[in-house]
């Protein structure tokens, strides 16, 4: 087996020089619009619109992340209802995929390439194309005005993703121990909770982080259709409010941005190492 060393070293030094400058040219596109929204955030509006404009803030402060409480004062309710809403649509996702996976990477049935197509053909449509018969569904439960009308809707789009990711994974975990699992009388059940679920840990946490992440991101549609109530609104419609009639107070839109989305990435922060594992499990050959 060749040392990794070896593998390195196969690179000229040219090379090596043209790989690191295509990451540090994509980090850029990646990173230049946080950073510039970070420093809007530090800015007066007085020189946000400045000429000649300036990249730098002078005298930028953090200003805007306290105005921005004021300005919006139930910015921290909109806050914990993304967040709350976001974990209850990914426990219940998780709750439906896992299964669902397990069936689809381990038995044979009739439609079975049928329904994961369609799943597929589910994520082609747009939720603003569905808003319509999404309404009137939500209106005949009595939906509207909950968290149930921003749940329902964001489970139903965010399992197929799921399932195909999850699925793909658990097709990787060894037939072998299914059936060992059956030769000692295990039921299928058992087999999926006791054999399955603790080697599927890491694309189970995959599938959490990507479903919370896309959770997160795609409630302002459905909150703003379905809900006219303050104490249900998600992030999106919190940060909506910074949109005045005569202009926006982009600072504080920033500032509220960061200060909006830091539950997200304190939760990919502390699961980042099963992201990693999740996403390379496989890659190598054993």
């Amino acid at each position: 087996m060749k040392q990794p060393h070896l593998l390195i070293n196969r690179y000229k030094w040219y090379e090596i020089i043209g790989i690191y400058a295509g990451i540090l040219v994509f980090l850029t596109f990646v990173l230049a619009p946080f950073v510039e929204g970070f420093l809007v955030s530090l800015k007066p509006l007085s020189q946000l619109f400045s000429s000649p404009y300036r990249f730098i803030p002078e005298n930028g402060s953090f200003e805007a992340y306290r105005t921005m409480w004021i300005s919006v004062p139930g910015f921290a309710r909109y806050i914990f209802n993304s967040f709350f809403i976001s974990t209850v649509v990914t426990a219940v996702v998780l709750v439906l995929v896992i299964p669902a996976s397990y069936a689809f990477a381990r038995f044979e049935f009739r439609g079975a390439g049928l329904l994961l197509a369609a799943f597929l053909a589910v994520n082609m449509f747009s939720g603003a194309v569905l808003l319509i018969p999404l309404f009137r569904l939500m209106r005949s439960l009595g939906l509207l005005n909950t968290y149930f009308a921003i749940m329902v809707p964001g489970v139903a789009f965010l399992i197929p993703s799921a399932i195909w990711l999850l699925r793909t994974y658990m097709m990787r975990i060894p037939r072998e121990l299914d059936e060992a699992a059956f030769v000692d009388g295990a039921s299928q059940f058992y087999t999926l909770r006791r054999v399955i679920l603790p080697i599927a840990m890491p694309g189970i946490m995959v599938v959490a982080i990507t479903t919370f992440i896309g959770s997160y991101a795609q409630q302002f549609i459905f909150a703003l259709t379905f809900n006219s109530k303050t104490e249900y609104a998600p992030l999106p419609v919190g940060l909506f409010a910074y949109f005045g009639r005569q202009e926006v107070v982009w600072n504080e839109l920033m500032a509220a941005s960061f200060v909006g989305i830091a539950p997200a990435m304190i939760v990919i922060f502390f699961l980042q190492r099963y992201l990693v594992s999740g996403l390379t499990a496989g890659a190598v050959k054993q």
